[in-house]
């Protein structure tokens, strides 16, 4: 096959394929987000005439966000190079996270429909919902996790599940009723791991939601989507799901922790490891410290009872700005935050382009600003980025949206369904 050629029937049942497959595989399978994430990479090498092609004149909205990707990269490069205790290891994010742009490169190539990414999250949602419930109800696990641990695995089912809000607008008025199960589907799983943070993730999804409430054309689709935030609302009030228990011993957690009491708790066991990130943070505020500095530092603090003992047990400090701070300081801090930021602006300018509703902007644009805030929420609570497989859904998902955005941008060919 030409590699330069126009996408014909068999590629075009490939990159639907791969689409659906990387959400649907993410939560049910060990190794669907690094299959996927190589097939992206080896069709974006195998078509790359067509996608530089097609990247050249939209190069200028997307560079930003390459940049920030490139510079997250560069500054574990540093790292490795001049700082002591980071490992070779360390570079595996930055550098699969800067090579899932190969997503946006076979999206531009090939020019699928969304419709295969929209299915592809329902049917993800409702498997990982299935899978955790199985889980939390069949086998009697308390805080399942499916094949990773329960907040990841709650923090992305829950993510999905906002996506498919987003997508409702690409499908007909009665048909929108599959992105509201998956929604549902995304929620429930959530309930089901037991996460409790990662629900800040459904406020700031109802801000943007009723920001753009136009982007959901029709009463039934707005309606929907209201109907899906409301019965997660409604989740906390049925004893079944567990979400009022979680969320009663999260504020006896806080009580308890304020008033001199028990600290060894969900909640506790924050609050002391951030107190402890603060205080290396206010010694260290420009470059931050090394893996070794850090450890050593964090132990001097346990001798002089200035900490508890036990914030030595824990890998990292349960918030993705504080862990940015502790290791890079106010560079580092920079650098993660424009792995957020400036793709946040690019869809952001999507869905205000004057153009987005009559080229089909909107729904993609929609979807990668929920992502992003998600991600953001879900570091409030969380070091979301510490695994790899949540890097890289976060990649993936990131690149395949903004490609999808940038097609609605260009006309398609001759013959090319929109």
């Amino acid at each position: 096959m030409n590699n330069s050629s126009p996408p014909n029937r068999a590629s075009t049942v490939f990159i639907h394929s791969l689409i659906f497959m990387l959400p649907f595989l993410a939560l049910i399978s060990s190794f669907g987000v690094g299959l996927c994430s190589f097939a992206f990479l080896l069709a974006a090498i195998f078509w790359r005439r067509p996608a530089l092609a097609a990247l050249r004149p939209q190069l200028p909205a997307v560079r930003p966000v390459l940049i920030a990707f490139a510079l997250a990269l560069l500054l574990a490069v540093l790292n490795l190079c001049f700082s002591t205790g980071v490992l070779l290891r360390d570079m595996e994010k930055p550098t699969r996270m800067l090579a899932a742009a190969s997503v946006m490169l076979t999206v531009l190539a090939l020019r699928p429909q969304r419709r295969a990414l929209w299915w592809g999250l329902i049917a993800g949602s409702i498997a990982g919902a299935c899978f955790i419930a199985y889980q939390r109800w069949g086998l009697g696990v308390d805080r399942p996790g499916g094949l990773i641990n329960s907040i990841t695995f709650g923090d992305i089912v829950l993510c999905m599940g906002l996506l498919c809000l987003a997508g409702m607008q690409d499908f007909p008025a009665r048909a929108a009723v599959w992105p509201g199960l998956g929604a549902l589907a995304g929620l429930f799983g959530s309930i089901a791991s037991g996460t409790r943070g990662g629900w800040i993730a459904i406020v700031f999804a109802l801000i943007v939601l009723l920001r753009y409430s136009h982007v959901l054309r029709g009463r039934l689709r707005k309606g929907l989507a209201l109907l899906a935030l409301a019965l997660m609302v409604s989740a906390f009030f049925i004893p079944q799901t567990g979400a009022r228990v979680r969320v009663d011993q999260g504020i006896n957690d806080v009580e308890q922790y304020l008033n001199g009491g028990e600290t060894y708790t969900n909640v506790g066991i924050r609050f002391e490891l951030w107190r402890s990130a603060v205080q290396l943070i206010q010694a260290h505020p420009v470059l931050g410290l090394n893996p070794v500095s850090e450890r050593s530092e964090l132990q001097a603090l346990v001798a002089q009872g200035r900490v508890h003992p036990y914030v030595l047990d824990f890998p990292h400090y349960h918030n993705d700005i504080l862990q940015s701070l502790v290791f890079g300081g106010m560079l580092g801090l920079l650098v993660w935050g424009a792995t957020l930021v400036v793709p946040m602006l690019f869809f952001v300018r999507m869905l205000n382009c004057p153009e987005a509703s009559r080229n089909g902007a909107y729904a993609p644009a929609l979807a990668g600003l929920l992502l992003v805030l998600s991600y953001f929420a879900f570091g409030l609570t969380e070091v979301i980025f510490w695994s790899v497989r949540s890097c890289m859904f976060y990649a993936l998902m990131l690149f395949l949206l903004i490609g999808l955005c940038l097609n609605t941008q260009t006309p398609p060919a001759s013959g090319e369904k929109a």
